[in-house]
């Protein structure tokens, strides 16, 4: 099968198609290799930018400081969560979700990086390619469909605090976040049963991603992808929206919180911070995407690619922006977090205040329940809930 027979599911620079060429792939060896790449012409626009320094310096050096900030943030993060934080309350399950789904976004990056510090040449193979791309997207739509569930388990929290109590429990955030992650899966399939790689023969480079035959961008493209991004950028836009919206006034509604008014301020604090890092992030991405789909309809654009690539890398920062969202939006994190630094900070602590961290775990499981039920009642008579 050529690689001009197979379909593929992403928008890029429009490519004409002018044969196919048979390129020696492995020298090295004793047996002969060959591998059938279509090749491609693209306009001048397109050639401009993908040899430009936005594309192989600004773009693989943004990364590379993602990576190098997100990795050790996120890794933390998930093990602080798997091996310290008892028990596992669904807001605890959603955020370990996702830095689980950032952190495997970082650890993908090197790839891209190296495509395009060398001059956005694809040297991993077809296969590799499709991996990389399907798995970027994957985790991308997976961390925006997480942090609406952020807000929807928030929402129900402050807003309904007792009605939600049957839904808020560890089992049914366990069931949400599968369905979450199967949901990023089978969205991603066509992009990674399909090829992605072609052969640019003016620049003698093979793209990954980046250029697909113009006939396949006005085909079904024009309505597969902006339903693919109503489905998993705008509809979680509007319900994250409301959600954090309808928690901000429910909080400062709450004519009887004074008592708890800084936890209050934090908490519309919060709302505000998750609510800008999900619309900076993904929003410019999205409408990028939607508009470039739009112009296929009368004739297609090279510039608005060249702003999806800018925006999908500015957007990548939201991985070293989330370990805010584990800090500010988990108590049980916060209080992990300050155990370690202050048993790390002074060797005497490691004696008193460590031990009496453990010590003390047998006296909160027997007020546990009794705390509980406090909280319920202020939370009722409140109509806020605790975060």
């Amino acid at each position: 099968m050529s690689v001009s027979s197979l379909e593929s599911w992403v928008f890029n620079f429009p490519g004409f198609p002018v044969g196919v060429t048979d390129e020696p792939v492995d020298s090295s060896t004793h047996l002969v290799t060959h591998l059938l790449k279509e090749q491609f012409n693209i306009s001048d626009l397109a050639k401009k930018f993908l040899t430009s320094s936005v594309m192989t310096v600004f773009i693989p050096t943004t990364y590379t400081l993602v990576f190098i900030i997100s990795v050790p943030l996120n890794s933390i993060a998930i093990v602080i969560f798997v091996l310290r934080i008892q028990p596992k309350k669904p807001s605890a399950i959603y955020i370990f979700n996702l830095a689980v789904a950032d952190l495997l976004f970082v650890l993908l990056l090197p790839f891209k990086m190296s495509y395009h510090f060398n001059s956005n040449n694809w040297v991993y193979g077809p296969v590799m390619c499709r991996v990389v791309i399907s798995a970027l997207y994957c985790n991308m739509y997976c961390s925006v469909l997480l942090m609406m569930c952020i807000s929807v388990d928030r929402f129900l929290g402050v807003v309904y605090p007792i009605n939600s109590l049957t839904w808020r429990n560890q089992q049914k955030a366990l069931v949400v976040c599968s369905v979450t992650w199967l949901l990023a899966v089978a969205g991603v399939m066509p992009i990674l049963l399909s090829e992605q790689v072609a052969y640019i023969r003016d620049l003698d480079i093979t793209t990954c991603h980046d250029v697909l035959d113009i006939n396949k961008l006005q085909g079904y493209y024009l309505y597969f992808f902006p339903i693919f991004s109503c489905l998993f950028f705008f509809l979680p836009l509007i319900i994250t929206t409301f959600c954090y919206v309808r928690i901000i006034k429910a909080l400062r509604n709450s004519k009887k919180f004074k008592v708890k008014n800084s936890k209050k301020t934090q908490a519309v604090f919060m709302a505000i911070v998750v609510l800008a890092v999900f619309i900076v992030c993904f929003a410019p991405t999205n409408v990028i995407l939607l508009v470039h789909y739009l112009q296929f309809t009368h004739s297609h654009d090279d510039t608005s690619y060249a702003a999806y690539l800018i925006s999908v890398c500015i957007g990548s920062v939201s991985c070293c922006l989330d370990p805010l969202i584990y800090y500010l939006g988990s108590c049980q994190y916060r209080k992990q977090v300050a155990t370690v630094l202050s048993c790390q900070a002074s060797p005497e602590f490691q004696s008193t205040q460590c031990e009496n961290t453990k010590t003390t775990k047998l006296d909160t499981f027997k007020g546990g329940m009794a705390k509980q039920y406090n909280n319920l009642n202020f939370a009722k008579s409140e109509n806020v809930s605790p975060l």
